[in-house]
């Protein structure tokens, strides 16, 4: 039987491999400077955290160890996102239970020195992000270690943290939010049709189409989005080819990262609830 830090190891190994995941690298797909094999070594190379996170080591210490390995890599930021979602799952389900309510304990506990964690995080690997509001730009990310006297000084936990973010940023929504969207894509990915890479296609079609990517609007902005999930939604009535659709985001740059980030713990959670592969 898989461990937890091994189930999430293998989702992140599973979400890289579905295909079409408009926009995103997959097993048919790459941009030039960031390819399929630097997800694959992304994923080895975060084990260590992850196995941090399952034996109750802190969240933010856990989050920054897997970040540190995942950029052993030539591609830069793989999988933070995912990473930043599967860390508190890990830790529920290796110390816990992996429901909604205890995931939501452990985010609930999260300290000031996991904060500090997650910040040092930023020193490893270049993160695509948006200026954060004015109260918060003495604790802009982009600062790393520089920040954490005043997340001392303010003594702000992980949790308070993510929580600014809710409004701009899809994964810290998860944060406050139970893990709401990944626990509803596993469901779709358990109850799904086919090979788990292709009911992972499938989800993240359908998570695209229901909400636009927060990912997008930062790199991009708000129409962009919104346009994507337009699309997604096309695809999914059978008015347009996920195929083709697939190739149009790969060209024009529009990586969807956010979703991705939420297939990957969606498909830790059906791992860890029988999912067989």
């Amino acid at each position: 039987m898989r461990t937890p830090a091994e189930n999430a190891q293998l989702a992140l190994l599973l979400e890289v491999t579905a295909t079409p995941k408009p926009g995103n690298v997959d097993r048919d797909r790459e941009y030039p400077d960031l390819r399929f094999e630097h997800f694959m070594t992304g994923a080895v190379g975060a084990s260590e955290g992850l196995r941090m996170a399952a034996a109750g080591e802190p969240i933010g210490e856990s989050f920054e160890r897997a970040v540190d390995g995942m950029a052993d890599q030539r591609g830069g930021n793989t999988q933070f996102g995912a990473l930043l979602l599967l860390v508190p799952l890990v830790r529920a389900s290796g110390t816990g239970e992996l429901t909604p309510e205890y995931a939501a304990e452990v985010v609930g506990e999260t300290t000031v020195a996991d904060a500090a964690g997650f910040y040092r995080a930023f020193e490893h690997v270049d993160v695509g992000i948006s200026d954060p509001p004015d109260e918060m730009k003495a604790l802009d990310v982009r600062r790393g270690a520089d920040a954490i006297p005043e997340l001392e000084a303010r003594e702000l936990t992980l949790e308070d943290v993510l929580a600014a973010s809710v409004e701009r940023d899809g994964v810290a929504r998860e944060w406050v939010s139970r893990f709401s969207r990944s626990f509803e894509i596993a469901e779709r990915i358990t109850s799904g049709e086919g090979s788990v890479p292709d009911r992972a296609a499938r989800a993240f079609l359908e998570a695209l189409a229901s909400e636009p990517d927060t990912f997008v609007a930062k790199r991009h902005d708000e129409a962009t989005a919104r346009g994507v999930t337009e699309a997604a939604r096309a695809a999914l009535r059978g008015d347009a080819d996920p195929d083709a659709l697939a190739e149009e985001l790969v060209d024009a740059g529009v990586n969807p990262g956010t979703t991705a980030d939420l297939v990957a713990a969606g498909l830790f959670i059906a791992l860890e609830d029988g999912l067989t592969v």
